[in-house]
């Protein structure tokens, strides 16, 4: 018997990357299990977590990986670019030096991902207002010339992280749903699954859900 984790309608593999420290595996803990770690080392390779979310009357299971940002773990994270379809691309707004390497992750994003992939540049940390280096308009207007949606988050008091990952799913969805070829009334029984990458659902196995490529 399937368990409720298991029932969705689409799942959809988001990537978060940045440099390390700016606070990727607390959104990912926050997000999927509502947990803030002070402690938190740095990420050794590549870990994923699972939510699922509503939207518009469905299901969407979000599979979020989280890869180390230091240099050394490269040949790990261009691999796991394969098959996302979104990604949150997180700098730390009280370390200026995070923000300015934004430019070279997304130059990285867009030659390993899908093309049509949907990117958030996220300012964490916005609890250290006091310390901030990155003014909010600087890093909204960076946003706006490359075409990325913008939010500022703080993994430590929840502030905006729902929202973060809720809007990108959400937009996500509806690139899909309007690429879906299928009439909605002429669907096949059970659940269609989105293959790793923007595209159709595959309904081939329509009772059987699909994860991500593996490394």
């Amino acid at each position: 018997m399937a368990s409720r984790d298991d029932e969705y309608d689409y799942l959809f593999k988001v990537v978060l990357i940045g440099d390390s420290g700016v606070g990727k595996s607390n959104l990912l803990s926050r997000f999927t299990r509502n947990e803030f770690n002070l402690e938190s080392k740095s990420t050794i390779g590549v870990e994923f977590a699972t939510r699922s979310i509503k939207v518009d009357g469905k299901t969407i299971k979000a599979q979020i990986w989280d890869t180390a940002g230091q240099e050394r773990y490269r040949a790990i994270t261009s691999a796991y670019y394969r098959g996302a379809v979104g990604a949150l691309l997180v700098y730390d707004i009280a370390k200026h030096l995070t923000y300015e390497n934004v430019e070279r992750w997304l130059r990285e994003l867009r030659d390993h991902a899908d093309q049509n992939i949907v990117i958030m540049l996220v300012g964490n940390k916005s609890d250290l207002r006091h310390l901030r280096a990155v003014p909010t308009d600087e890093a909204k207007a960076f946003a706006e010339r490359h075409r990325l949606s913008f939010i500022e988050t703080s993994a430590l008091d929840s502030t905006n992280v729902e929202t973060a990952f809720h809007n990108i799913l959400t937009e996500i969805y509806h690139i899909v749903s309007q690429k879906n070829l299928v009439h909605p009334d002429e669907k096949p029984p059970g659940n269609p699954t989105i293959n790793p990458g923007i595209g159709m659902p595959d309904e081939s196995t329509p009772n059987k859900k699909q994860c991500c490529q593996n490394l």
